[in-house]
C-alpha cells in the first residue's frame, strides 16, 4: 500500500524536525513549524517538504515517477501521522457490564463477582473465531485512521492460554501483512489465568513454552508485562522479564498504574524500551527515566474512562527531563477509545502539558517508544508519508476542541484514506 500525493498550501506543516533522540524538556516544544508549505510524498515516502505551493507543483510534475494525487490543504494543519504506541487492539466485544455497574459505584470486585473485569474479555475472546476477531479489529483500524493515526502497537493478553494467544497474534500479523503499520507486542503477563494454581507457575509456563516458540515464529517485537495488585509481582515481572529478553523481545512494562511497585525503576534498569500508565510516580521513577533512554507512555484515557481524579504526573516528568510520549490504551474495558485528539485534550487540561508537548508527544516520541523512529513520527525526507489535515487555522485548535474530530484527511505512505473533507 503506497501512493503519491502532493498536501500543497497548508497554513501550518508541523514537520517535528529534530536531532535523533526521544524529544526532552524545552525541545519538545519545538515542532519544527513550516508556514504556507506543501509536502510531496512520492511511492509512499515523503520526498520534499516545506516548498510552496507554486515550486511543489513544479516538483509533483517532475518526479517522472507517474501520477501525483493533489490534496488542497490551504489554511489547513498538517501534522505527522499520529503514532498510538500502547493499544490492546483485539478483542472480541464491549465490557459495557463494567461501565454500566462503575457509574453507579460499584467496585472492581463487585464487577468482578457479576461476571466482569478483564476475565470476561478472556473468555469472550477464547470464544471467538479468528476471523470475527480480524473483522473486529480492522473496523477498529478504520476509526484510528479516520482519527488522524496511522501507526499503532497491538498487545495480545486477552487469551492467556496458547490457543487463543497465538490466535490473537496471528491477526495482528494478518493485519500487518495486508499493509497496516501495527506493531506486535506479546502481553502473556497481563492477569493470571484460572486454570493456573498461582501467578508464578503461570510465569513459568509463559518463560519455557510461550515465550520461545512466538519467538520463532517472530509473531511479537515486545514483550510486556503487568505489574500490580491482582496482577504479578515485582520478582514474577522480573522473570517474565528476562526470559523475554533472552528470547529476543523488546521490553515493555504496565508500570504504577493503580499503586506504586518500583516496575518503572525496573524497566529502566532492565533497558525497556517503555514504561506505560505511571499514574503512581514518583520523583525518583522520573529521574531514573531522565537518566535512561527508556520512555515514559502516559494514557490518561484510563484515567478519564474510570473515573478516577490522579493522573500521570507529565509535568513533573517533562521538568525532570523524561522523555514522554502519549497513546489511547485503546482497550473494552478502561479506555474504549481511538481518539489521539481527545488524548491531547486531556494531557493539556488534566496533565498540564502545552499543545506542542502533547503532540510532540503523540508523534515522535510515540514512534520513539516503538523503536521505529527512523521511518515514521516526522514529517522529514525518506520516511513514511504518513500525513493528517486538520481543519484548523492553528494546531493549538487541536486539543482546544475537545472530543472533536478535526481530520480533514488522513494520508498513508502516500494514499489518502477516511474521512476526507479537503
Amino acid at each position: 500500500m503506497s501512493g503519491s500525493i502532493l498536501v500543497r498550501g497548508a497554513r501550518q506543516i508541523l514537520t517535528l524536525r529534530g536531532a535523533d533522540g526521544p524529544r526532552r524538556g524545552s525541545a519538545m516544544l519545538d515542532l519544527g513549524v513550516v508556514e504556507n508549505a506543501s509536502v510531496l510524498v512520492v511511492d509512499g515516502k515523503i520526498e520534499r517538504v516545506g516548498m510552496s505551493a507554486d515550486t511543489a507543483g513544479t516538483s509533483a510534475h517532475a518526479t517522472g515517477k507517474g501520477p501525483v494525487d493533489t490534496y488542497d490543504a490551504t489554511g489547513k494543519v498538517v501534522l505527522p501521522g499520529f503514532v498510538d504506541s500502547h493499544t490492546h487492539l483485539v478483542w472480541a466485544r464491549p465490557r459495557l457490564l463494567d461501565y454500566e455497574m462503575r457509574v453507579t459505584g460499584a467496585t472492581y470486585a463487585d464487577i468482578a463477582a457479576a461476571g466482569g473485569g478483564i476475565l470476561s474479555t478472556v473468555n469472550a475472546t477464547r470464544e471467538a473465531s479468528e476471523a470475527q476477531l480480524l473483522e473486529r479489529a480492522k473496523k477498529a483500524l478504520a476509526a484510528f485512521y479516520a482519527n488522524g493515526t496511522t501507526t499503532v502497537e497491538a498487545k495480545s493478553g486477552y487469551g492467556l492460554d496458547d490457543v487463543t494467544e497465538m490466535k490473537t497474534l496471528h491477526v495482528i500479523a494478518a493485519l500487518a501483512k495486508e499493509g497496516h503499520d501495527v506493531i506486535p507486542t506479546y502481553l502473556g503477563a497481563h492477569v493470571p489465568p484460572p486454570e493456573y494454581s498461582t501467578p508464578g507457575e503461570y510465569i513459568e509456563w509463559i518463560a519455557s513454552v510461550m515465550l520461545p516458540k512466538i519467538a520463532q515464529r517472530r509473531l511479537a517485537v515486545f514483550a510486556d508485562a503487568f505489574c500490580e495488585h491482582g496482577a504479578f509481582t515485582l520478582e514474577q515481572t522480573r522473570t517474565y522479564l528476562e526470559a523475554a529478553r533472552q528470547n529476543g523481545f523488546g521490553l515493555k512494562l504496565h508500570a504504577e498504574q493503580f499503586s506504586r511497585s518500583g516496575a518503572a525503576r525496573l524497566g529502566v534498569e532492565m533497558g525497556a524500551v517503555s514504561v506505560d500508565h505511571l499514574e503512581s510516580a514518583g520523583e525518583e521513577d522520573a529521574d531514573a527515566l531522565a537518566r535512561s533512554s527508556t520512555i515514559a507512555t502516559l494514557l490518561p484515557g484510563a484515567v478519564f474512562h474510570l473515573g478516577l481524579s490522579r493522573y500521570p504526573p507529565a509535568r513533573m516528568l517533562i521538568d525532570r527531563g523524561a522523555a514522554v510520549a502519549l497513546a489511547t490504551d485503546y482497550n473494552p474495558g478502561t479506555s474504549p477509545t481511538v481518539s489521539m485528539s481527545m488524548m491531547l485534550s486531556l494531557a493539556c487540561t488534566q496533565m498540564r502539558m502545552t499543545p506542542a508537548e502533547a503532540i510532540a508527544a503523540a508523534t515522535i516520541n510515540g514512534a520513539h517508544a516503538l523503536g521505529i523512529a527512523g521511518r515514521v513520527g516526522s514529517i522529514e525526507e525518506g520516511k513514511d508519508g504518513n500525513l493528517v489535515v486538520f481543519d484548523a487555522d492553528d494546531y493549538r485548535e487541536i486539543p482546544y476542541h475537545f472530543g472533536m474530530n478535526l481530520v480533514a484527511a488522513t494520508i498513508y505512505r502516500g494514499e489518502l484514506l477516511g474521512k476526507t473533507t479537503g
